[in-house]
């Protein structure tokens, strides 16, 4: 190759890359400028995820369903069940559903006053509903109905348990939004978010039914 080649620009040298050159010059250029969420992206996720839930739900009613006749000698659902106060328990829940009905009704209609409020007395009803829970298992646990008394008092106290943990995990999720809709309002990301814990909380409704059914209804059978 010849000098006049070998220093014609349109003939690069070895270790030259003219194309990587003109790219490093060029002005960036972003094309998404926003955050890229799909159409009820979120609700589909959160869907799956109550699904997931349900799997673990199923594992303990199952467990509960093998081990809930086997007493070990100790006492049985009828002598340690106290169905008039799981009936108020069960009551608070499932107004708390009713409840948290009207704050989405209210979150409709955008009154931010009304959604707080019924927000509110849904925490309540969530609140009166967990202490209920924990006057009963300090009751039984002060007894001497621990969960290592049986194979039913353990399987009894994981299932029942798991469902008070979601409901505390509920509070703290409806506490955290009831901040959110009163530092920014009813924008379009709190409705959505407010959308998910209803799904959420009436899930927990449905679940405590079947455990009232199965567990404490059925238990205080002979």
């Amino acid at each position: 190759m010849s000098e006049t080649t070998a220093l014609d620009p349109r003939f690069p040298s070895a270790g030259t890359a003219p194309a990587d050159s003109a790219r490093a010059s060029a002005p960036l250029r972003f094309y998404a400028t926003s955050e890229v969420h799909p159409p009820n992206g979120t609700l589909l996720g959160f869907w799956i995820y109550l699904m997931s839930d349900c799997l673990i739900f199923a594992c303990l009613f199952a467990a509960y369903g093998v081990l809930g006749r086997h007493y070990a000698g100790g006492p049985t659902g009828a002598e340690v069940f106290e169905l008039p106060l799981v009936a108020l328990n069960t009551s608070f829940l499932l107004l708390s559903s009713i409840t948290y009905g009207f704050a989405m009704l209210a979150t409709q209609r955008n009154q931010v006053g009304s959604t707080q409020l019924w927000l509110a007395i849904t925490g309540l009803f969530g609140a009166a509903f967990l202490g209920v829970e924990l006057y009963e298992f300090a009751n039984l646990i002060h007894e001497g109905n621990g969960p290592q008394r049986s194979a039913f008092l353990t399987s009894f106290f994981a299932l029942v348990g798991t469902h008070g943990l979601h409901v505390t995990c509920g509070i703290i999720w409806l506490l955290t939004l009831m901040t959110q809709v009163g530092k920014h309002g009813l924008i379009r990301e709190n409705k959505r978010r407010l959308m998910c814990l209803s799904m959420f909380w009436h899930f927990l409704d449905v679940v405590w039914i079947g455990v009232f059914t199965f567990v404490y209804l059925m238990g205080v059978l002979p």
